[in-house]
């Protein structure tokens, strides 16, 4: 699927110097740092659910027998 990103001057230019570095193309480098970023947010997101779960495991089964 085609898409338009917007960058700043800085921000073309630091991707730019870091796709020259991995000699890869801006968009690679882009599309990795897209996966790497959603993959974090989704395992931060998971271990805060399951640290709400155990410190609030007693509540949530008082609420459940209800």
């Amino acid at each position: 699927m085609a898409m338009t990103l917007r960058l700043t001057e800085e921000e073309d230019r630091a991707l730019t110097e870091q796709a020259a570095r991995e000699h890869r193309s801006k968009q690679e480098v882009a599309r990795a740092a897209i996966v790497e970023y959603t993959s974090r947010r989704s395992r931060t997101r998971d271990d805060l659910l399951a640290k709400i779960g155990r410190e609030n495991a007693g509540a949530l089964e008082r609420l459940a027998d209800s």
